[in-house]
């Protein structure tokens, strides 16, 4: 069962550091070089100093050795100074984002962040649907340890198609939100503790017999395991079951919400040169889909009526999009019911039935030779949740003489109840199979761990 417990929130004091706006970062994840930069040029307290950027350095260079330590020194300044506050009274967090969808419907997705008991994967409580790596996890872990703090949530979905917890935190929290912030990408965040005792206690009973599944940071849920077994090895046991390292802070939202979307993630395709030309790119291709070229336009254009046409295929079998940036061609794949390639891929029945795994386990390794190792370690796919974004790298790529022909496939996104079906199975999709946006700030709310 799952045990969600309130607490006191460090949020950042207005007073110190001004506009919200220019402290708060998107999740340490999705942070680049240059992100970061212009995150550290906007504030002087900018989150970025204490949550670090996997980007900062490599672990094997000297200055790794203290980057942790630093971020733990100024977190404790920061806390001495007051330009980090702790809440007064232990309270759940209603969570609310509005924001604009790609097709242009204005949504808000209504969450909370609560303490939640870490469960081991086995115990059915807490379902992840992707593997981790620890060369992520050493990274997340040396920063909880220096620090004793989380920084950012875990997003994780919840079940509950009457609403109960949602309705029992409505009617709790104040009528104007603690904070409010506007991200990069115009989305409003808003934030209400809710700390009335009532509410609470019907809200840690309804999500007693739930299960949780992550959607957004399973590596920091593995790091929070992992600090929690260290925690027992220190101290030769077992852990009381209040305990901080029995905890986790976690961003819930309920399945059924109907602001919740998951956004497709596009994949740009450096082939071989021997694979690069469209002609006999298609000819492999066609040993198991049916292929439509699309009608002439700009690349822009070309790629916005492929999207629209994957939408309108939405229930169907496999379908991509596919963009040709050397040869500024479109096309529509539409999977064959009868294809014996893919009848011969062993993976199971959930697994089949996505997008993601047609495209890496049939198209890109049976059909174009590609294995997955291959193209992890010569880099040949890069992910992106903006079309417009990989067209743009594909094009300019095309022309870079570098002896690869960049493609790029256009996704469908995957469905947050096959989300629930892999997890229920305790199978796992492949990597960047989902997006769910937008994404939770980080710096809204602090945990420590004591």
């Amino acid at each position: 069962m799952a045990i969600v417990a309130p607490f006191r929130a460090i949020r950042y004091n207005p007073a110190r550091v001004g506009r919200l706006e220019e402290v708060v970062t998107p999740p340490y994840d999705v942070i680049d070089e240059r992100a970061q930069a212009a995150f550290l040029a906007r504030n002087p307290y900018n989150m970025i100093q204490l949550d670090l950027s996997k980007q900062i350095c490599r672990p094997d260079e000297d200055t790794c050795a203290d980057r942790y330590g630093q971020a733990a020194r100024l977190f404790q300044q920061w806390l001495e100074e007051g330009v980090l506050q702790e809440d007064e009274s232990p309270a759940l967090y209603l969570y609310w984002i509005d924001y604009t969808h790609p097709s242009g419907r204005r949504l808000t997705r209504k969450g909370f962040i609560s303490l939640v008991r870490l469960e081991d994967f086995s115990t059915g409580v807490v379902k992840p649907h992707e593997k981790t790596f620890a060369a992520v996890t050493d990274d997340r872990l040396r920063l909880m340890e220096a620090t004793g703090a989380q920084f950012s949530q875990i997003f994780s979905l919840y079940s509950d198609p009457e609403a109960v917890v949602m309705t029992a935190l409505e009617k709790g929290r104040a009528d104007a939100p603690v904070c409010e912030v506007v991200d990069q990408d115009g989305c409003r965040h808003r934030l209400w503790p809710v700390d009335d005792p009532a509410v609470i206690e019907a809200v840690r009973e309804a999500m007693g017999g739930k299960a949780l599944y992550i959607a957004d940071g399973h590596h920091r849920y593995t790091t929070a395991l992992r600090l929690r077994d260290r925690e027992r090895e220190r101290r030769g046991g077992e852990l009381p079951a209040d305990d901080p390292y029995n905890q986790i802070a976690m961003y819930l939202c309920p399945m059924e919400d109907k602001g919740l979307s998951v956004l497709p993630t596009h994949r740009l395709v450096r082939l071989p040169s021997a694979l690069g030309d469209a002609g006999a790119l298609l000819d492999r291709l066609r040993a198991c889909f049916t292929v439509q070229e699309l009608s002439e336009g700009s690349r822009e254009s070309l790629v916005a009526e492929a999207l629209a046409r994957l939408d309108e295929h939405r229930q169907a079998p496999a379908v991509f999009g596919l963009y040709h940036a050397g040869e500024d061609r479109c096309f529509l794949l539409f999977l064959q019911a009868d294809c014996a390639e893919w009848k011969a891929v062993d993976q199971p029945a959930p697994l089949r039935g996505l997008d993601v795994v047609v495209l890496s386990d049939l198209v890109l390794e049976r059909l174009l030779g590609l294995s997955h190792e291959r193209c992890e370690t010569q880099e040949l796919i890069e992910y992106f949740s903006d079309a417009g974004d990989a067209l743009d790298l594909a094009v300019k790529e095309a022309g870079s003489g570098e002896g690869v022909e960049p493609v790029v496939f256009l996704m469908r996104p995957t469905g947050v109840e096959q989300v629930r079906r892999i997890a229920d199975e305790g199978l796992y999709m492949p990597h960047k199979s989902t997006y769910f946006y937008p994404k939770i700030l980080t710096g809204l709310v602090i945990r420590r761990l004591r």
